[in-house]
C-alpha cells in the first residue's frame, strides 16, 4: 500500500503552459517517455525533447474537431491499470498499452469563458470531455498513478522530480488526487450553474476555490473560515488580519452603504447602524453619524461611500474603532490612519455581489434571493388627512433604507439625512419604539419634527401614539395589519402623517 512509483511514462496535455517548461526538462533527463497532444506536444516538442503524439499510441488521429483527443483504451487503460494485479498486467501486454505513471492535464477555461459574456456555442465547446475523464482517471488509480491537474502544483511536482529523481511516494500521490477531485467537483458545479438558470432544479450546490482560514470564529472556542476571494474585495492598507466577526459586520456595512448615493458614513456595531449620515462632504456625515450614539460607536466598523481625506480622517482617528472601509484615500489621510497599527484600514474594490444569500439551518441550507429593493417617494402611499411634506418624504426614504438593514423588530428615527436613533431586535415593536425614544432623548436629540420608519406593519396603534408624543411628524410602514385603520386614525387625532409601502423588510 505505501509503494514508492517510479514514473517511466507520462501523458501531457494541457491548456495552460505556464511554469511547464522545467518539468518537460526534468522528466527528459529522468528518461521518462512522454505522449501528448495537439499543442503541448509542438510546445515539448519545440523545447527539444522528444515527445511521442497519442495518435500514434491508439492508431487513431484526433477528430471531431479535437472533440476526441485521449479518449482511447490504450490511454485509459495505461492510467487504470492496477500495477498489483496480474490480470491488469497481462491485458497491457495483450494489448500493447504502456503503465502511464504521471498525468499532467488542466481544463478548458469554462468559468472564464461564461464571465466573457460569450455565446453558448463557444461556452459549450469549453466543458472539457477529456481532460476531466483523465483528471478522474488518474486520481482514482493513486496508488499507482501521479495526477497534477493545476499549474498551482507544477512546483510541487518539479521538486519531488529532482529531489527523488522521479519516484513519488503514496501520501504524495493521494495529496495530488485530493487536489485532483476538487478542481474536477469545482468543474462540474460551475457547469451544472450555467444550466441552472432559467429553470433551476431543486438542489443547493456551492463551489469556492479560494479561502482563508481565521483565527477562530464568532468566539474564541469556535473556528472560523471564511471562503472567497477578500483580496479583489478589499485593498488592505493597514492592520490585522480580518476576525469572523469582523467580516459578518463588514458584510452589514457593504450592505447598508450601497443604499445610498449622497456622500454618507455609516458606523455598525453588531451588524446595526449605530450612526449613519448624509451630507454634502463626507466629514460633515462623520461628525453627524458619530454624534447619533458615540457610545455604542466605540469599536464599531465605520464605511463611507466617498474619499476620506485629511480632515476626516484627522476626527475619525480620535474614536478606537475596529475597521474603517472607503473607496479611496488621501495620502495624507493614510498616514494618519496608519499611525495606529491595528486599525484595518481597507480600500473597497469594485466587485460584483452574490444575489442570493444561503446559511446552514438545522440539517441542511437555507436559501434566498438578497433583500434588493428600498421603496422611496414614489412607492409611498398617503393613508392618513396630512400630507407629508417634501423634507418629510426624503427623510421617510433615508429612513427606510436604514430601517431595512436593521436587526427586527425595529423602528428608526430620522430627521435631516441623519439616523437619530434606533429600536433594535425586540421581541415587541413597542419595546422598539420604546428603546429608540430613550436613546434619542439620552443624546439629546429633539425628536420633534423627526420622521419613523418601521420595518413591518403595526399590530397596534400604541406605536403612532407614541411616537406622535414623542414629537414625530411622518411615519412610514408597509402596512397590512387587521388593525391598519387604528394605526391610521390613531395619526389622524395625533395630527401626523402615515405612509404604506407595501413591502416589509424583516431582518433576522
Amino acid at each position: 500500500m505505501s509503494h514508492s512509483v517510479q514514473i517511466k511514462n507520462a501523458l501531457i496535455s494541457v491548456y495552460y503552459k505556464d511554469n511547464l517548461e522545467p518539468i518537460i526538462h526534468e522528466l527528459n533527463r529522468l528518461g521518462v517517455n512522454i505522449y501528448s497532444t495537439g499543442g503541448t506536444e509542438t510546445f515539448i516538442r519545440n523545447l527539444g525533447v522528444n515527445v511521442i503524439a497519442v495518435e500514434d499510441l491508439t492508431s487513431y488521429p484526433s477528430i471531431l474537431g479535437g472533440r476526441v483527443k485521449t479518449l482511447h483504451p490504450k490511454v485509459f487503460g495505461g492510467i487504470l491499470a492496477r500495477r498489483k494485479f496480474e490480470s491488469d498486467e497481462q491485458q497491457l501486454a495483450q494489448y500493447e498499452i504502456p503503465e502511464i505513471d504521471l498525468v499532467i492535464v488542466d481544463l478548458y477555461p469554462f468559468e472564464e469563458t461564461v464571465r466573457s459574456n460569450a455565446e453558448e456555442d463557444e461556452i459549450i465547446e469549453k466543458i472539457d470531455i477529456g481532460g476531466i475523464s483523465l483528471i478522474r482517471a488518474a486520481a482514482k488509480n493513486f496508488k499507482d498513478v501521479v495526477i497534477v491537474a493545476s499549474k498551482s502544483d507544477y512546483g510541487t511536482l518539479e521538486e519531488i522530480l529532482k529531489t527523488q529523481d522521479g519516484a513519488t511516494t503514496i501520501d504524495q500521490r493521494r495529496s495530488f488526487a485530493h487536489k485532483a477531485f476538487n478542481i474536477s467537483s469545482h468543474y462540474d458545479t460551475a457547469i451544472f450553474q450555467y444550466f441552472n438558470q432559467e429553470e433551476p432544479l431543486p438542489v443547493f450546490k456551492e463551489s469556492i476555490q479560494t479561502a482563508q482560514v481565521l483565527r477562530y470564529g464568532e468566539n474564541p472556542h469556535q473556528k472560523g473560515t471564511f471562503y472567497g476571494d477578500l483580496e479583489a474585495m478589499f485593498t488592505k492598507l493597514n492592520g490585522k488580519e480580518l476576525s469572523y466577526n469582523n467580516l459578518v459586520d463588514v458584510d452589514a456595512a457593504v450592505a447598508l452603504i450601497d443604499e445610498f448615493t449622497e456622500p454618507t458614513v455609516a458606523i455598525l456595531k453588531h451588524t446595526n447602524a449605530c450612526g449613519i449620515a448624509s451630507r454634502n462632504f463626507i466629514k460633515e456625515a462623520w461628525i453627524d453619524a458619530l454624534a447619533c450614539d458615540p457610545v455604542s460607536a466605540f469599536g464599531g466598523v465605520i464605511i463611507a461611500n466617498d474619499e476620506i481625506n485629511a480632515e476626516t480622517a484627522t476626527e475619525i482617528d480620535k474614536i478606537f474603532y475596529e475597521v474603517l472601509i472607503a473607496p479611496a484615500y488621501t495620502d495624507e489621510a493614510v498616514a494618519i490612519l496608519k499611525a495606529k497599527k491595528n486599525r484595518i484600514i481597507l480600500i473597497r474594490q469594485s466587485v460584483e455581489l452574490p444575489v442570493k444569500q444561503f446559511k446552514t439551518l438545522l440539517n441542511g441550507v437555507i436559501e434566498q434571493d438578497k433583500d434588493a429593493v428600498v421603496e422611496g417617494p414614489e412607492q409611498m402611499t398617503t393613508v392618513t388627512k396630512r400630507q407629508p411634506t417634501a423634507h418629510e418624504l426624503k427623510d421617510l426614504y433615508f429612513a427606510n433604507k436604514v430601517v431595512k438593514h436593521t436587526k427586527s423588530n425595529t423602528v428608526v428615527f430620522a430627521k435631516n439625512g441623519t439616523l437619530i436613533a434606533s429600536g433594535v431586535g425586540q421581541t415587541s415593536r413597542v419595546d422598539s419604539l420604546k428603546q429608540a425614544v430613550i436613546k434619542a432623548e439620552s443624546f439629546g436629540f429633539d425628536l420633534k419634527g423627526a420622521v419613523m420608519a418601521s420595518d413591518a406593519f403595526f399590530p397596534f396603534p400604541d406605536c403612532v401614539e407614541l411616537a406622535a408624543e414623542a414629537g414625530v411628524l411622518a411615519v412610514l410602514q408597509p402596512g397590512g395589519s387587521m388593525n391598519d385603520k387604528l394605526s391610521v386614525e390613531m395619526c389622524d387625532q395625533k395630527g401626523i402623517s402615515m405612509v404604506t409601502t407595501g413591502v416589509r423588510h424583516f431582518k433576522h
